[in-house]
Parts: C-alpha cells; sequence; structure tokens
C-alpha cells in the first residue's frame, strides 16, 4: 500500500480531530482541555512517546526501526479572543468569545493525521520524529520559546512547520528560503507635557504637537535612514490625549507595531526611534517614557534543508509549489528557527465559493478542509526526506 493511499485512508479522522478541537478552542497559555485531548488521541494511534514540556504543550516521538537524523514536526494548538460569527458550519466555538481564527486547529489536527501515518510504518522509518504540539503561539513571549527553553530539541538535526492560509487558493504551496517572516515588535510612549487652555498655547507644552511630530520622523528612519532593500514597517496605532476641545491635554500615549527582517535593522530602527522621542521632546521642553518591546524574530529558513523540502514537495505536488513573498506577520516558530535548521511552509487553504477566504483574526474565518491533505502529505513526506 502506497503512502498516499494510507494519508488518504487518515482522513476522515482528521476532520473529525479538526472539528472537535474547533468547537472547544482556548486562549493562549489556558490549552488545558487541547493537549489533554491532544495526548489522549496519541495515546489510542499507539507506538509513540508521550510526554508535557510545558503545562499545555505535549511532545510525542515517534523512533524509527533505521539509523537516521532527529527532526521535528510543528504545530500551534491555541485560539483567539474573537466571538465566532460563522452560521454556515455545525462545528462552531461553543466557548463564548473564543474561536480557532487563525487555523491551528487545522495544524493540530493534521500533525495528528501525519503521527498515525508515521507510527503505522515506524520500523520502517529512519531517525525519530519528534511531533512538537506548541501553545500560546498567539500570545508573546508565545509557547515556542518555553518549549525551546526545556533543551529538548537542542540536538534536532531539522525543524519544520507550517501554516493552512486563507489567502492563499487551495492547491497552493508556498515556500522560499531565507526570511519568510519579519521580527515583531511593539513599542509605547508617553509623552508628559503641561496642560492649559487652548488660546493660551504659549503657557503650555503641547503633547498632541510634539506626539505628531515624532510619528513624522518615525517615517522618517524608513525612508531616509535605512536602505530602501531593507523590509521596515512602523506604524503607529495608538494616539490617546485630550477630553475637551478647548483644553490642552498634559499627556499624550502613543503606540504601536515595528517589523523588520534582520537583528542589524531592529536594532538601528529601535535606537533612531528613541533617538527621535529624544530629540523632539527636548526641543519642546517635554518629558517622555519610552519603552520597546522586543517580540517575535523572523522565521529564517535554512536554506540548504529548504530546498531539499522544496525539491521534495515539487516531486510530490508538480506546479502547486510556488515561490512564496515575505511576509511581514510574526510567528513565534523563530524560536525553533533560531536554534536548529528550519523550514517554514504555507498551505493554500482558501476558497471564495465556499465562503473561506476571510483573513485570519476575522469573526468569520474559515478554512476549506480540502487543503488539509496537502498539509498532511507535506508532514509525512518531509519526515520521510528529512530523516534520511
Amino acid at each position: 500500500m502506497s503512502i498516499n493511499t494510507t494519508i488518504e485512508e487518515v482522513m476522515p479522522q482528521v476532520y473529525e480531530w479538526r472539528r472537535t478541537m474547533h468547537r472547544h478552542p482556548e486562549l493562549s497559555f489556558q490549552e488545558y482541555w487541547t493537549s489533554s485531548y491532544i495526548e489522549d488521541e496519541l495515546k489510542k494511534i499507539g507506538g509513540i512517546d508521550i510526554s508535557r514540556p510545558t503545562e499545555t504543550s505535549v511532545l510525542g516521538i515517534i523512533k524509527g526501526g533505521k539509523p537516521g537524523k532527529k527532526i521535528g514536526l510543528r504545530a500551534d494548538i491555541d485560539g483567539l479572543p474573537i466571538q465566532e460569527e460563522r452560521d454556515d458550519l455545525d462545528f462552531v466555538s461553543e466557548n463564548e468569545g473564543t474561536m480557532h481564527a487563525c487555523g491551528h486547529d487545522g495544524h493540530a489536527s493534521i500533525l495528528l493525521g501525519a503521527a498515525k501515518v508515521l507510527a503505522g510504518q515506524a520500523e520502517t522509518l529512519h531517525g525519530e520524529i519528534y511531533l512538537i504540539f506548541q501553545h500560546a503561539e498567539e500570545d508573546p513571549p508565545g509557547g515556542a520559546r518555553e518549549m525551546v527553553e526545556t533543551g529538548l530539541f537542542d540536538d534536532l538535526d531539522f525543524i519544520y512547520g507550517q501554516h493552512l492560509f486563507s489567502t492563499i487558493p487551495v492547491g497552493k504551496i508556498g515556500m522560499t528560503t531565507g526570511p519568510v517572516t519579519s521580527n515583531s515588535d511593539t513599542f509605547d510612549l508617553v509623552i508628559q507635557g503641561r496642560g492649559g487652555h487652548a488660546s493660551q498655547p504659549e503657557n503650555s507644552i503641547d503633547p498632541v504637537v510634539i506626539g505628531a511630530q515624532v510619528i513624522e520622523k518615525f517615517q522618517t528612519i524608513v525612508s531616509r535612514m535605512s536602505s530602501p532593500l531593507d523590509s521596515i514597517v512602523i506604524s503607529t496605532t495608538k494616539f490617546q490625549a485630550g477630553s475637551a476641545t478647548n483644553i490642552i491635554p498634559d499627556k499624550a500615549r502613543l503606540g504601536g507595531s515595528v517589523r523588520t527582517i534582520n537583528d542589524q535593522t531592529r536594532e538601528l530602527v529601535k535606537n533612531k526611534m528613541e533617538k527621535a522621542v529624544q530629540s523632539v521632546c527636548a526641543f519642546y521642553d517635554a518629558g517622555y517614557e519610552f519603552d520597546f518591546q522586543y517580540g517575535y524574530s523572523a522565521v529564517v529558513n535554512d536554506e540548504e534543508k529548504t530546498n531539499r523540502v522544496i525539491d521534495m514537495a515539487q516531486h510530490v505536488f508538480g506546479d502547486k509549489v510556488f515561490d512564496f513573498p515575505l511576509a511581514m506577520g510574526g510567528e513565534d516558530f523563530s524560536a525553533f528557527s533560531r536554534l536548529v535548521p528550519s523550514t517554514y511552509a504555507f498551505i493554500g487553504a482558501g476558497n471564495a465559493e465556499k465562503g473561506f477566504d476571510y483573513p485570519h483574526h476575522h469573526p468569520l474565518f474559515g478554512l476549506d478542509e480540502d487543503s488539509f491533505i496537502d498539509g498532511v502529505k507535506m508532514m509525512v513526506h518531509v519526515a520521510l526526506e528529512m530523516t534520511k
């Protein structure tokens, strides 16, 4: 029996796993039911060494019957604080205000499917396959960092992760070498001015004017202090000040998101942002508190290993495979990709005709389950290729 036939046989169970987990989403660091459910399903599969690296994550290990490499297959398992609004599914979330709005229920069920296929032929496999069911991808500092800190993955030769994407049509699989996601950082700024009457600005220190000039200077970091070949996004998404039209406020609060793709540019932007705040506030004799928070680092696909995965995928899927452009989103798989050579891929799961084309983190988000077999095939074939 061929490996693809075995994969097709396991797919009904994959759909059942996905729909069960979709009904019971849990937030980051709170995945108690989800992790217990996954552990129970791995036990039913059998032939897998199971442990709990953290309170709400699960690790399964399949030991092959032949010498080979140690590789990891990773899936995230947490949901989001979003109220599901779909009324065309019979497996909508039963947890008020919580939803699998990013596809992690699909990720976990796909990895369970791959586990069942691989465990069923463990004697013919090379090396060891680590099944990494990771908690808390959605909430920095993220669950991947916690799992890496256990030291359990230090001696792995390779780790593979993937993401179902509703903005990519079903049937497409995207990969590339080098950076595939960005450093995802945030900042908070408090400008302390001096309030007063709107008709007498000379007697005040206006934090609104100061904040506006700071935002403008932030954008010159992108346009005039870095190479146009660098990928940088500085978005001020919060500006809070004032309570009346005739009062200059005492204080303004700003905050936002900073995206870069390498450590050098990350530090340049951080330092220039703080200098911009310092210089503008000094000009107006205003005080300030600036806080730059490091979030997820960029996911960087190892060139040699990723080219092997691309070659394998092209052999299995043909022209379904395409060169995926850099995305400026954040993904805590970066904790794994910084530890060992890694590959992160994107599986098309969108279908406008079925209403599955809403963006991730949307209350109407959905996935075309026809894409799940591509996800299982990728994980199974990656395991077969990269353990040799």
